[in-house]
């Protein structure tokens, strides 16, 4: 038997540290852009050791235990994008994906945290454009969003008239969220009129729809390059900047998500416009969540822990989030199974 202290201390944490409201969408007004101004950037140095020295200090700085720890894990849930994007991909699939975002936590983990009578579920789900239409209906109610990737996911070596329209295809399937790919070679060749003018073009294709503007910073090459790309994505008008596809050798990391925030604080700082970040690929544990979730704190304060201003994207770290939260609740790790996958 677990002692009853433990969910009331699960459920005080939780509402101390973050509230968990029914999820209604998004509530920050969006980030309309400006003409592009290299001076924002250019020029801007970035010391990578200092980068590399601060990230590795995050974590050992502010230690989160017991039910602290446990209302972080539930936050990250919420920011959480489950995502599905093989080339196996079918609509049984992305139906179960969605049952698993209405309900990402186990009953009894939910009535062991003290959070009876709370609507947990993911920030987001997201798929690839043909799919977007069973995930509309598999959600509808919930208030979850459907995020789709777009424009040649995940390489974008396409000519821009077919990413323009397969955003638009994407939108009009009933997607609240795009997430595009920048050209790397734009940024590798410091082209950044073209950059502007193309992540430009693709927020208009967007309408109404969120942009996340996925900058692919493990083909970038330099921490620099990663600033200047983060900023002129948003000169540009997008809504969140995203590290990675997934699909690169090098996708997110603390150094290069440190340098991006950073970005964000320095063009709200200028505009008064704040943008979401979202980290993706490579983060498999609880432990990585608590990491980007301390990251948020330190850098840009608690507004940046809720689901309209950050994202996680990486299913996989569910499966080891609801198993700590069950040692948590239950003082033993659940089998894999005891859990229903997404």
């Amino acid at each position: 038997m677990v002692a009853d202290a433990k969910p009331r201390r699960a459920e005080e944490a939780a509402s101390h540290a973050h509230q968990v409201p029914a999820r209604t969408g998004h509530t920050q007004r969006r980030n309309t852009g400006m003409p592009l101004r290299p001076e924002m950037f250019e020029g801007h140095a970035v010391n990578r050791s200092a980068a590399e020295r601060r990230a590795a200090t995050l974590t050992t700085r502010r230690s989160v235990k017991k039910a602290h720890q446990a209302a972080w894990l539930v936050n990250a849930v919420r920011c959480m994008d489950l995502t599905t994007l093989a080339g196996d991909d079918t609509a049984a699939r992305v139906r179960r994906l969605c049952a698993k975002a209405r309900s990402p936590l186990a009953p009894h983990l939910i009535e062991g945290l003290g959070l009876s009578g709370r609507s947990i579920t993911t920030g987001a789900v997201c798929v690839y454009p043909t799919l977007v239409e069973p995930a509309v209906r598999a959600l509808e109610g919930s208030g979850i969003p459907v995020a789709s990737v777009a424009t040649g996911f995940p390489a974008g070596l396409m000519p821009l008239d077919l990413r323009l329209a397969e955003i638009r295809y994407a939108v009009e399937q009933g997607a609240d969220e795009i997430d595009i790919v920048v050209t790397r070679e734009h940024v590798l060749r410091h082209d950044w009129s073209a950059l502007y003018d193309e992540v430009a073009a693709m927020r208009e294709a967007c309408g109404k729809a969120h942009l996340k503007a996925i900058l692919a910073t493990g083909d970038l090459r330099t921490l620099r390059n990663v600033y200047a790309a983060s900023m002129v994505a948003m000169q540009a008008g997008a809504d969140f900047i995203k590290t990675s596809t997934g699909k690169e050798g090098v996708n997110a990391t603390l150094p290069v998500s440190l340098v991006m925030v950073r970005a964000l604080r320095d063009y709200g700082d200028a505009t008064g416009h704040r943008v979401g970040f979202k980290p993706a690929g490579g983060m498999k544990s609880a432990k990585d969540a608590l990491a980007w979730q301390i990251l948020m704190k330190e850098e840009l304060g608690r507004d940046w822990l809720a689901p309209d201003l950050f994202r996680l994207g990486a299913s996989s770290m569910l499966a080891d989030i609801e198993r700590q939260l069950e040692h948590h609740v239950t003082g033993r790790y659940a089998a894999s199974s005891r859990h229903a996958m997404a």
